[in-house]
């Protein structure tokens, strides 16, 4: 895994935290230029027409991890899903721990939401207490999933397009992902340490709510802090462009995954992976969620990628969301309506606001 540059001249970019408009107005603008020329505005909701609304909101992601086939689901970490219902908490637990127990996982476990995205109600689970408070925590009749830990530290974010009808695909980004994390002097306390670190201080609203619990607690000389465990860049993760690792070993390996997920041609792979000389050839990482239309090439929110290059990426691959839409419309798929894309997002709008705390 390749280390964090040493500039620190600029600890975040820039643009990094601005609100999502500035960035997805182009964006729209052309979706409006691109529906006009295809007569269809809905074309993106069915580039992956196995998908709901092809991934662009209100997803499963158990749903979409089903689609894989044998050769697949070798790259997947195993998971289970669970229903929270009316039954007791420590009857659902056991019912959790009997079906971990038949997948052959092992604390700790990741609980993540089967529907939500950006991180939201992901926790590392390391004890059966911390899975009695998260069932608790989580809201009646959704739906949640218990996935194996990767062996791996290292994460990254692969998107991933592929034509309909044509055999080999594309890596379009690699985001390299990294947990934020200060450093105990035994002197300082938690506190102090994020609010004095050249990154962490100027994000310091992500990390002082979910560590106040130990906001007074000096750490040993030495000693590591993560301060972020979901690898999500809206709960604190820090991206970095990746792209120069793009390999032709690995998208072969990506075509030869993906083309065993039924309907999948665009998104972005979430993985763990050992170093980054294997990633390169294509072994030893494990897939941990797939991802649909509304996902974006992360490498944009490095500290160091211009603004110019945020937009025509943006730009590119929504041009490439549409075309791929309207050759799935030529092949016979046709497009859901708009009310039911609001309806997803109203629903999963509505559920992310229950979810339990993210690590």
């Amino acid at each position: 895994m390749p280390h964090l540059s040493t500039d620190h001249r600029r600890e975040i970019s820039p643009f990094e935290f601005f609100p999502g408009w500035f960035f997805y107005t182009p964006v729209l603008l052309q979706s409006l230029w691109q529906a006009l020329q295809y007569k269809d505005f809905r074309l993106p909701l069915i580039a992956n027409p196995t998908i709901r609304l092809s991934g662009m909101v209100g997803e499963s992601k158990h749903e979409i991890l089903s689609l894989a086939g044998t050769e697949a689901q070798r790259w997947i970490e195993p998971y289970i899903v669970l229903n929270r219902t009316a039954a007791t908490v420590e009857e659902q637990v056991s019912t959790a721990t009997a079906r971990m127990a038949e997948a052959n996982l092992t604390f700790p476990v990741v609980a993540k939401p089967d529907l939500g995205c950006r991180g939201a109600g992901v926790k590392l689970i390391n004890h059966i207490d911390q899975l009695h408070n998260y069932i608790r925590e989580f809201p009646p009749g959704a739906r949640f999933l218990l996935q194996q830990k990767a062996p791996y530290q290292a994460e990254a974010g692969i998107f991933y397009v592929r034509y309909p009808g044509e055999p080999r695909g594309n890596i379009l980004s690699i985001t390299l992902k990294y947990s934020p994390s200060v450093t105990g002097d035994g002197i300082h306390c938690l506190k102090t340490l994020i609010e004095t670190h050249p990154r962490a201080g100027q994000l310091s609203h992500l990390y002082l709510s979910r560590h106040k619990k130990r906001l007074h607690e000096v750490l040993p000389a030495g000693e590591t802090f993560r301060l972020a465990f979901a690898g999500s860049h809206s709960r604190g993760a820090i991206f970095r462009d990746g792209n120069q690792y793009i390999t032709r070993a690995l998208t072969r390996k990506m075509d030869e995954i993906l083309a065993d997920v039924d309907g999948y041609y665009y998104g972005r792979l979430d993985i763990k992976f050992r170093d980054i000389r294997q990633l390169m050839a294509g072994k030893d990482f494990s897939i941990l969620e797939l991802n649909g239309a509304s996902s974006e090439a992360a490498h944009i929110w490095d500290r160091n990628t211009p603004l110019r290059e945020i937009f025509s990426t943006l730009l590119k691959q929504y041009r490439i969301l549409f075309e791929i839409g309207a050759r799935q419309k030529q092949r016979g798929h046709q497009p859901p309506s708009l009310r039911s894309l609001i309806r997803a997002w109203q629903t999963e709008r509505q559920l992310t606001r229950s979810y339990p705390s993210t690590d």
